[in-house]
């Protein structure tokens, strides 16, 4: 079994999972960029920037992009439309998907066909009947790739599990007649720049659980709920907090509301942190969004 790098502090501002096969991952991506026209990088909606691989943008820079802000269902739409406009600034053809209903995936064919129009003209002009399309794409773990591709395939063409790091290897999955698509595993980088991404990456559940502090962490989300959607904290739960509770004192109070108690009586807050992290990854608490671009359309926007 491959070792894991991971880094986890008690108050979760580092936190790095780093697997042994997503080196071997990244070494397949360069070997098979050759083959495609587009990478296609799949970004959690909620956290558009913390769920972009770097490394993804060295690999693909001489390729032709789209960003597809996967799970848009359980983003804020306003911060949707804002980031869909930064991500087209930068030069990306842009869509927003919710794979797990099947919704959006059509505006990724079309973006692929439009990057692809001049190529295929010129191609078609020589005589050649059809031209195939060919894709790469790429995400971080449990973003919702194999999801997508298995919409679209309309058969379990990819595996899928509501955990990070169940792609493993190369797959091609033919979409239609002139577009197909190579699956990678998901791939996180060794290094995380700034501690709210390994935070972000970790609430969405791009980190493997089983290393983490889950307490810790349901504190933090809820730290970090009471300032972005206190009303769907409070609507969800039925109960009320200021600024003198502390996080873990909001957990604590969810697990009351929640009736979760320890055969010795005491408030279960393992069980309340597991269930807390489970419901905001499912968007219980409404639609929210963590970060906002720092510029839109190159103005000075916050």
């Amino acid at each position: 079994m491959e070792r894991e790098r991971a880094k986890v502090s008690d108050n979760t501002k580092n936190i790095h999972w780093y697997p042994g096969h997503m080196t071997s991952a990244i070494r397949m991506m360069k070997e098979n960029l050759a083959l495609v026209d587009i990478v296609i990088e799949l970004l959690d909606a909620r956290i558009p920037l913390s769920s972009k691989n770097p490394d993804i943008d060295e690999l693909a820079k001489n390729k032709k992009r789209i960003a597809v802000l996967n799970k848009a269902d359980l983003a804020d739409e306003a911060q949707n439309a804002a980031w869909k406009r930064h991500y087209e600034s930068l030069g990306y053809q842009v869509a927003l998907t919710n794979s797990a209903a099947g919704k959006g995936l059509a505006a990724v064919a079309e973006a692929a066909r439009a990057h692809m129009a001049e190529k295929i003209a010129r191609q078609k002009a020589r005589g050649r009947l059809m031209v195939p399309i060919r894709a790469m794409i790429v995400g971080i773990p449990n973003v919702g790739k194999s999801t997508m591709i298995n919409r679209y395939a309309g058969k379990n063409a990819a595996k899928v599990a509501d955990k990070p790091g169940v792609t493993r290897g190369k797959q091609w999955i033919k979409i239609a007649a002139d577009f197909e698509l190579l699956d990678t595993p998901g791939i996180l980088w060794p290094k995380f720049e700034g501690e709210n991404v390994g935070r972000n990456l970790a609430y969405i559940g791009s980190i493997n659980d089983n290393i983490l502090d889950i307490q810790e962490l349901a504190a933090s989300l809820a730290d970090t709920m009471r300032t972005l959607a206190p009303d769907g904290l409070r609507s969800r739960y039925k109960i009320d907090f200021d600024d003198s509770d502390t996080p873990h004192e909001i957990l604590e109070k969810i697990g009351i509301a929640r009736l979760f108690k320890t055969k010795g009586g005491e408030v279960d807050l393992q069980r309340t942190a597991e269930i807390f992290i489970d419901e905001f990854r499912e968007g219980r608490m409404g639609r929210i969004t963590l970060e906002k671009p720092v510029i839109i359309n190159n103005d000075n926007e916050q």
